[in-house]
């Protein structure tokens, strides 16, 4: 069994009414099970909680009054090894079952429509199943240039495409558009893990629908990807933010922390890290954090980056 603890702390300031809506809670579903969790919102708020049915995405919805506003989330979760199969056959568009089917289709962030060419050149010839996935990864992996700041909320994978760099929602979403592009299903996938660079932060990697199952794929390569504690799952980073915001709010600080273990006897999270900050490293690359609501969106979407 492997095990993670997790320590969450996101702060806001809030400058008229508004209301959040918050998915940063360990799924319950799965190969992994939630040991612990603690959530506090301050200055205390009514919360209301409730999990997506279909996807197991867990909600809490609240009104924020104005001032300063801090969420912290602690949990421990236990993840079952996962065993892939290396032959997995691509599953033929009549075979796919109905609750599947619409990961097949273009999204906001996804255009496998307009994709659908250079799919097809890159990988067409390549022998169905999950080779042809892996060979999507690997070429995510040589091609596209892991860089924070050379894309933003709106970005979408076709634009990756182009512009080659990004930061692992950007990786995702591209592996998820060629996929789709090819007729394999895909979804987005985000969630906690630990790596060492950059700092600690929420992590998006992709999901296939091959062999009748799904299977998880990373192509920044950054961590295990079976050691993901689940958070989120959806269509693309518009169903998976880990915050939606409805009114005039800015971030003004985000620290993460994660540790991982082989054991039950595991210690209590360690104090978060800010993600501007690398551990271990003596000079850490400070974060610019909003400061004022000059830039506050009446809807707001943070997702990972």
């Amino acid at each position: 069994m492997h095990y993670s603890t997790i320590e969450t702390v996101l702060d806001y300031q809030v400058y008229a009414p508004a209301h959040m809506v918050l998915n940063i809670e360990a799924a319950r579903s799965g190969a992994q099970t939630v040991l612990s969790e603690e959530l506090v919102v301050e200055p205390p708020v009514e919360m209301n909680a409730f999990c997506d049915e279909n996807s197991g995405n867990r909600f809490i919805r609240f009104d924020a009054k104005p001032g300063p506003l801090k969420i912290r989330y602690r949990a421990s979760v236990q993840r079952s090894p996962m065993v892939v199969p290396p032959d997995l056959e691509e599953v033929p568009v009549n075979a796919v079952p109905d609750e599947v089917l619409h990961y097949l289709m273009p999204t906001r962030y996804c255009e496998s429509d307009l994709m659908s060419r250079a799919a097809q050149q890159l990988f067409g010839d390549l022998p169905p199943g999950i080779g042809r996935v892996q060979a999507i990864v690997d070429w995510i992996h040589e091609s596209i240039t892991y860089e924070p700041g050379t894309s933003d909320s709106t970005t979408t994978a076709q634009e990756v495409f182009v512009q080659r760099a990004g930061v692992c929602r950007d990786f995702a979403h591209l592996g998820i558009t060629l996929c789709r592009a090819l007729n394999i299903p895909a979804r987005l996938v985000v969630g906690y893990v630990f790596f060492d660079e950059p700092p600690q932060d929420f992590h998006a990697v992709f999901e296939a629908w091959i062999g009748g199952r799904w299977v998880l794929f990373d192509a920044t390569r950054m961590a295990p990807v079976d050691r993901l504690v689940r958070v989120g799952t959806g269509r693309d980073a518009k169903d998976v933010a880990f915050c939606t915001i409805f009114g005039p709010v800015s971030m003004t600080d985000k620290a993460l922390a994660v540790r991982e273990f082989q054991d039950e006897s595991a210690p209590p999270p360690q104090e978060p890290v800010p993600t501007g900050e690398i551990v271990g490293i003596e000079k850490p690359v400070p974060v610019k954090a909003k400061t004022d609501g000059s830039d506050a969106a009446a809807h707001t979407l943070e997702t990972a980056s």
